[in-house]
């Protein structure tokens, strides 16, 4: 394991520049990675896409469904037994199953949104999140040369600056995990 320090960046003329800069103050090439970093959730991590087995709002969602159901069914059982006239008897019972379908749907979702709000407005301490963008890491096995890395990332405009341990190898940040959040230097 070896510290890194890692800028993002906007554009690939930076990351050039940056990757330059690092090899002119004797950082080797095989200690530099660059590389894209996708939004959160299209990391891809699993074979059918996506970050994570399940949705991390998916589970909060069950209370809403029961909720949705329920007024959904009496409402599209209400509005079917209006447009008896015209449906006949299952008028009644298309409008119930419309009606819960909807209701579950429009349950679900506001359940989601929020258990999403008071988890923000309670939790102060939340860990930044990286951001999608090109990443340039540089592994420095001994430790030294850190100040050169930040100072050149920072001139070059990089933001998110961060510290991590891992592994470099032939310019691939092997160990890198789009899930873990960054320990971001300030300053």
């Amino acid at each position: 394991m070896a510290h890194i320090i890692a800028g993002r960046f906007e554009q690939q003329d930076q990351v050039q520049q940056a990757i330059e800069q690092l090899l002119s103050v004797g950082f080797p090439r095989d200690q530099i990675s660059s590389f894209y970093v996708n939004p959160a959730g299209q990391h891809d991590l699993y074979p059918i896409g996506g970050d994570r087995d399940t949705s991390p709002g998916a589970q909060e969602s069950g209370d809403g469904v029961v909720r949705g159901v329920a007024a959904g069914s009496a409402i599209g059982a209400g509005v079917g037994m209006v447009g008896a006239a015209v449906a006949g008897p299952v008028g009644p019972l298309i409008g119930t199953l419309v009606g819960a379908h909807l209701g579950s749907l429009i349950g679900g979702l506001s359940e989601m949104k929020e258990q999403g709000e008071s988890e923000q407005s309670s939790d102060e301490n939340v860990a930044p999140q990286r951001k999608s963008g090109m990443l340039v890491a540089v592994g420095m096995p001994d430790g030294t040369k850190e100040a050169d890395a930040i100072h050149i990332l920072r001139t070059l405009g990089a933001d998110q600056i961060e510290r991590a341990e891992g592994c470099i190898t032939d310019g691939n940040w092997e160990d890198f995990n789009p899930l873990r959040p960054p320990v971001l230097l300030t300053g």
